[in-house]
């Protein structure tokens, strides 16, 4: 049975394993809200900054309270922290609900609401849920509830308790101790991150100036190969002719005899000369 809760009202918890899941309606320019605990010891105080389970410090060093993240579901966008409420340290008597939107007010968030589940059944309905209306629409964090130490077992009470100067301040109100330098702000959401402007890579500049055009190609003129002359071929059957000679001789004739005498001519050496009787 899952009880619907108002502000100021309690229920117990027959479960030790607690999914306290935060969710609102999405819409045009609703902040992101963040959900974060605070683990209080003897005095309603954290025992160290360790106690502080938030976004840049997801997970208590005992291991038992931790962030499981942000999730859209049919119903909207969610935030949520998981607790193993048996292993929690036997000096820590509340841990606080918290939720958070930076740099925005409250009266932005539509249909806010706390679920608690019993984190050992796989898609069980909710034990309990809080619609929290905060009271001036000014606040920027809000307790939405916290789980409580009664005897032996654990409580949930409904809250709804705000602070207009944000977690920071809620967190300094318990023990928390801020560097005023770095405060708390929170991570950007995708949407808010800044554009950088990053200068092309070599290979995009290279790739941007091939797609420029180029100018007209001009004409090439290639030389023609120079004329290789083709030597003249004897004709069939006769020794090859002189360079100088261009006609080719009739066939089966002798080449003409040049009328100018060869001047390295000589007889061949006479034999010896017979003298009849």
């Amino acid at each position: 049975m899952t009880h619907a809760m108002l502000k100021g009202s309690n229920v117990p918890l027959k479960t030790t394993t607690v999914r306290a899941v935060l969710r609102w309606a999405p819409g045009q320019g609703v902040p992101v809200v963040d959900a974060s605990a605070l683990l209080l010891g003897p005095g309603g105080r954290v025992r160290s900054d360790e106690d502080f389970v938030f976004y840049n410090q997801p997970r208590h060093p005992s291991g038992k309270v931790w962030l499981l993240g942000k999730k859209r579901v049919a119903e909207g966008p969610t935030d949520t922290i998981q607790t193993d409420l048996a292993g929690v340290e036997s000096d820590v008597g509340q841990i606080l609900l918290v939720a958070s939107a930076d740099g925005a007010t409250f009266d932005r968030v539509q249909g806010l609401r706390i679920l608690l589940y019993d984190a050992t059944a796989a898609d069980g309905e909710p034990l309990a849920y809080f619609d929290i209306k905060p009271e001036t629409g000014r606040e920027t964090a809000l307790i939405c509830g916290e789980l409580y130490r009664r005897g032996e077992g654990w409580k949930f009470r409904a809250l709804g308790e705000g602070y207009l100067d944000g977690l920071q301040d809620l967190a300094t109100d318990y023990g928390i101790s801020v560097d005023e330098s770095e405060g708390l702000d929170s991570p950007a959401a995708p949407d808010e991150l800044a554009t950088t402007v990053v200068p092309p890579s070599p290979a995009t500049q290279q790739a941007s100036e091939i797609s420029q055009p180029l100018p007209p190609e001009q004409p090439t003129v290639v030389p023609a190969p120079p004329a290789t002359a083709v030597p003249a071929q004897p004709a069939y059957g006769y020794p090859q002719q002189p360079a100088a000679a261009t006609a080719q001789p009739a066939y089966g004739y002798p080449p003409a005899v040049s009328t100018l005498p060869d001047p390295d001519f000589r007889l061949p050496p006479q034999g010896p000369q017979f003298i009849g009787r």
